[in-house]
């Protein structure tokens, strides 16, 4: 009698792929901060990602209610607070234009050169860390090299390097230091001889073009419905630098090139940033010559009260546009206010762009949003 051969127990489906989920975060340090990823993966293969917040929030918004406006200033620059002083600068605006204030043409310039100079440190920063995020742990030495300098300015003449707290309804807290003009003035060439560096160091790198080229693509009109705005959507194609478009203290007397690219991916958004250093520059050059004469502040009651109305005024921050919204019943604080964070609508948009590719991927694509968690989660 024949005998017939059994098959082998194993079958194909017990090799069926199965989604898992695992947290990526909320101490991690490829999400700069307590930021929670619940991921949905297959394998190495994202399925989705769900951002989970509030590790940080401190309710910021509310506490603007209960403190006067000269009081709220100082509560922006922690947020977003490697884009502290143009926080502080926007705050100060919204209020001013309530007011019809018109603050002397010597603040606009020196509130224009702290910001553009703001803008550069933010982006070293950032340059550093999504180096170090992909492996390159020598662009984060390069990058503090150059913020240093900038923190070095700050630190003379705000008294601070972080938190600027610098900016006041009407003005400035105080003038600029003696030095100031100087070391801007030795800054400018110092960095412009180092952003070459950067590109030899990592934008010509091979293995970040491979980690950075086709990765995280995001489309001009998923950028315009999600929100984006900053290197995030300028790098998809979508022109919408509030510098440009509405400007701001004098940015409506100088000239600069409005940071483009039409590829949408991490490499692209990578490229923005760095085009925006160089542009920052520019605009800093054509300003620290001609900062006019005259008072640092004008003078406004010890106690502001708006009158009753709304008003709103945004400005373009290291990360993009940041708004200020304030609701004032004519009283000393506002009776409701409401920031416009860029992170928020920029981190919207990682399931997106992240599902599809791999974690590894993930963290490049992350880096190139630029999150600061305290922006999103206030």
């Amino acid at each position: 009698m024949e005998t017939a051969i059994k098959e082998p127990t194993t079958s194909k489906s017990n090799f069926k792929s199965e989604e898992y989920f695992i947290n990526m975060g909320p101490q991690h340090p490829a999400t700069h901060g307590v930021l929670r990823l619940l991921l949905t993966i297959d394998g190495e293969i994202i399925k989705k990602v769900e951002p989970d917040l509030g590790y940080i929030h401190r309710s910021i918004e509310k506490m603007c209610e209960n403190n006067s406006y000269q009081q709220i200033v100082h509560l922006t620059d922690r947020l977003d607070y490697l884009s502290s002083h143009i926080n502080n600068e926007a705050v100060c605006l919204c209020v001013e234009n309530a007011l019809e204030l018109e603050v002397p043409e010597r603040v606009k310039v020196i509130r224009t050169i702290l910001g553009e100079l703001t803008r550069i440190a933010s982006h070293t920063l950032w340059w550093g860390v999504m180096g170090m995020d992909v492996g390159a742990l020598t662009t984060y030495f390069y990058g503090f090299r150059d913020r240093e300098m900038i923190n070095d300015i700050f630190e003379e003449t705000c008294g601070a390097r972080l938190t600027m707290n610098y900016n006041v309804p009407g003005g400035l807290m105080q003038d600029i230091h003696p030095n100031f003009v100087k070391r801007v003035k030795e800054f400018i060439p110092h960095f412009r001889s180092k952003l070459p560096e950067y590109d030899r160091l990592l934008t010509g790198n091979i293995i970040f073009q491979k980690r950075t080229k086709g990765v995280g693509i995001l489309s001009k009109e998923d950028a315009i419905n999600f929100g984006a705005s900053g290197p995030v959507a300028r790098a998809s194609g979508y022109s919408c630098d509030v510098r440009k478009y509405h400007p701001y203290s004098a940015l409506d007397k100088i000239t600069f090139t409005e940071a483009l690219d039409t590829t949408g991916d991490s490499f692209a958004r990578y490229k923005v940033r760095i085009a925006e250093m160089w542009e920052s520059l520019a605009i800093i050059e054509q300003l620290i010559d001609n900062i006019p004469e005259g008072d640092f502040k004008v003078a406004t009651n010890a106690v502001i009260k708006l009158p009753k109305g709304d008003f709103y005024q945004k400005v373009e921050t290291a990360r993009g546009e940041f708004g200020v919204y304030i609701i004032s019943a004519g009283t000393k604080n506002p009776y409701r206010v409401k920031f416009r964070s860029p992170g928020l609508s920029n981190l919207s948009l990682l399931n997106h762009i992240a599902v599809g590719g791999k974690i590894g991927d993930l963290v490049a694509t992350m880096a190139t949003i630029d999150i600061v968690v305290p922006d999103i989660d206030r």
